[in-house]
């Protein structure tokens, strides 16, 4: 998922932007979620110091606090060098310390009127959207679903297990930072699969790679962030092997 960040120090100004931004995700059925709005710069980077972030960042550049918006984007680059950084400024005439700070805006957006602004961050929104799903086809796998009438992407090295849901014709795909629950059988997915899953249980299809430690007395498989999978007894000399 990409995630949105403000920072702005006009509190006016930052609920307009976060109120823009979540206009424009729900009505794009984006699977981008708006994070973090602050006026401090140091609450984005203690996010980022505690989470594996992909980060679209909307940011002011005079912020009335210890580093303006162009150095807080450089140390944004430090934790997450992938990231969408836009400035959304009155100061037109610093955009050339954007070059000087190697941050590599996307964009830099003047606050000149609100229809400009909007139309801005929408396209802003859109193109690092269209980015970032290109990119992570690049480098790794993902696996795609629909659920509640969006599309999303899943990097198969953040999944921990599939499993059957209490609802007829749905299943649940577990990851590392949430669940979702979308209709499909276990059997479709587990042909679409890489060698990395294995279907442990006929409730389950689990990630290897995610797996911390199996119980073999229990017959329970412990994953990476605590959550927990069923190995059947049929299925787990083919999972030990």
């Amino acid at each position: 998922m990409l995630r949105i960040f403000v920072c702005e120090d006009n509190k006016e100004q930052r609920e307009r932007f976060a109120k823009i931004i979540q206009d424009i995700t729900m009505i794009e059925n984006l699977d981008m979620e708006l994070t973090l709005t602050t006026a401090k710069p140091d609450d984005i980077l203690n996010y980022l110091s505690e989470n594996d972030v992909s980060g679209l960042y909307f940011l002011d550049i005079d912020l009335k606090s210890s580093m303006n918006g162009i150095e807080l984007a450089a140390k944004i680059r430090e934790y997450d060098p992938r990231g969408f950084i836009v400035f959304v400024t009155t100061h037109s005439e610093m955009s050339y310390l954007t070059f000087i700070y190697k941050v590599e805006a996307m964009d830099y957006i003047i606050k000149d009127n609100y229809s400009n602004i909007k139309d801005r961050i929408h396209q802003c929104i859109i193109n690092a959207h269209k980015k970032y799903s290109a990119k992570a086809t690049e480098l790794q796998k993902i696996f795609t679903m629909k659920a509640d009438d969006k599309i999303i992407n899943v990097e198969y090295s953040k999944i921990l297990f599939f499993e059957t849901s209490p609802t007829i014709h749905k299943v649940i795909v577990h990851t590392l930072d949430r669940q979702i629950e979308f209709y499909a059988k276990l059997k479709d997915i587990e042909a679409k699969l890489d060698s990395r899953f294995y279907r442990c249980h006929k409730s389950f299809i689990v990630n290897k790679d995610n797996i911390r430690e199996i119980d073999l007395n229990k017959r329970c498989l412990h994953m990476i962030n605590g959550q927990t999978c069923l190995v059947s007894t049929r299925m787990l000399k083919g999972l030990v092997d």
